[in-house]
């Protein structure tokens, strides 16, 4: 999943071949998922760009939008598969190019800027899924990060080291009762920090599991359970963690070699995950997400949500159920919700505000699900499709006897 490092790579292209240039067309595609979701169309998003200006391109955690010469702006959030392309600029993506994937227009494209000024390029916005969003903001350039659904999300680790200090970090934790890790995926509480998705590429995201490993925690403890010196080195792991992702523009060929999610990858196999000094990688569950952990450095010293610290190898035989003991779950079911979901919101707040919940929740919860499971119109049509209940079969008679529920022994002769 994109996420701060990836979309700070993608403000950094756009700058490259967007800022500066004005939008000659738009081409778009109206979805009513990506732009309605948020109270856009495609057709409003093509009328507000067209003949406008890109003065510069900025970004919140997972959040970038363009800034134009004159209001609304375009904010964008690429969910789980977003992306920006360029078809000047390959380099722009982090992953191995496939040859499908140098056509254009892309696929599964929402919107297409044909810029003007030589050298003349063109910028797709491409979604697969359909879980990124693209809306107008109505808004001052720079009155941007105080409006919905800026506004509702936490500081930026790399631009607002001003707020994110130590003391923020202190207050904001003994104030919540919640894993550590959890607290850290809840973009409400700080911007652009996720879990580990998707299969290994070119580059993976700075996520909650390298900066946990840095700072030397575990992911289950307590926010509320932390000394000073604990946190100290929580706040210096999230800072050292996204800049460094950042600096080297989510090329995780450039991340350091001493980086957990360099070695993590082995989950599953024989051999299992280890770092290069030989010390072990276990993986459990922290809020309903998949935490890679290594247990000779990252001790629990206090309460945590659950006790689970079993290795990779011992996961497929974990799976199944011991009649001897069962495991109970420690967590309760409050502070599940709060680890994967944050608060609703309240009475008489502005429809952009439950908008940027519905984005946040997102971010913590396994979007996947949503994905496999079938809409209400599926659902409906199956069970209009599904056979009835088989009748008795038809009564079988030979000479006018009825021999259906006789079991035969032969042949039977006229």
């Amino acid at each position: 999943m994109p996420e701060i490092a990836e979309v700070a790579r993608i403000v950094h292209f756009l700058k490259k071949h967007a800022v500066g240039k004005t939008v000659e067309a738009v081409k778009t595609q109206e979805d009513d998922i990506v732009y309605g979701k948020v109270g856009t169309s495609a057709s409003a998003f093509q009328k507000a760009m067209t003949g406008k200006k890109i003065v510069d391109a900025r970004q919140q955690g997972k959040y970038f939008w363009l800034v134009m010469d004159s209001p609304p702006h375009p904010l964008m959030h690429f969910g789980m598969s977003g992306w920006i392309k360029f078809n000047n600029d390959n380099a722009a993506y982090y992953r191995p190019t496939k040859p499908e994937e140098t056509e254009w227009p892309p696929r599964f494209w929402k919107f297409v800027l044909q810029l003007k000024e030589e050298p003349k390029n063109e910028v797709a916005f491409v979604d697969g899924r359909r879980l990124g969003r693209i809306r107008l903001v109505d808004a001052a350039a720079e009155d941007m990060r105080k409006t919905s659904p800026l506004d509702a999300n936490g500081p930026d680790p790399v631009i607002d080291k001003d707020i994110l200090t130590t003391d923020w970090l202190s207050k904001k934790m003994r104030s919540k009762k919640v894993p550590v890790k959890a607290l850290l995926l809840n973009q409400a509480f700080i911007s652009g920090i996720g879990n580990w998705v998707g299969e290994v590429v070119t580059s993976v995201n700075p996520k909650s599991d390298e900066i946990m490993y840095q700072a030397r925690l575990h992911p289950e403890q307590y926010s509320n359970t932390f000394n000073d010196e604990q946190i100290k080195r929580l706040h210096d792991a999230i800072m050292y963690v996204c800049d460094t992702a950042v600096e080297v523009n989510a090329e995780s060929d450039r991340f350091p070699e001493d980086w957990l999610m360099k070695h993590r990858w082995s989950k599953g196999k024989k051999e299992g995950s280890k770092l290069p000094n030989g010390e072990k990688i276990t993986f459990l569950k922290v809020g309903g997400r998949t935490s890679a952990i290594v247990p000779s450095v990252q001790k629990k010293t206090a309460a945590v949500a659950g006790d689970v610290s079993k290795g990779a190898e011992d996961e497929e035989k974990e799976t199944k159920p011991k009649k001897s003991s069962k495991r109970k779950a420690t967590t309760t079911v409050k502070e599940e919700q709060v680890a994967k979901a944050p608060a609703k919101p309240k009475k008489g707040s502005k429809k952009a505000e439950r908008d940027v919940e519905e984005d946040v929740k997102e971010e913590v919860e396994d979007e996947t699900a949503a994905e496999i499971a079938p809409g209400p119109k599926r659902q409906k049509k199956a069970a209009v499709e599904a056979p009835k209940k088989d009748k008795k079969p038809p009564k079988e008679k030979v000479n006018g006897e009825d021999i259906s529920g006789r079991r035969r022994s032969g042949r039977l002769s006229k």
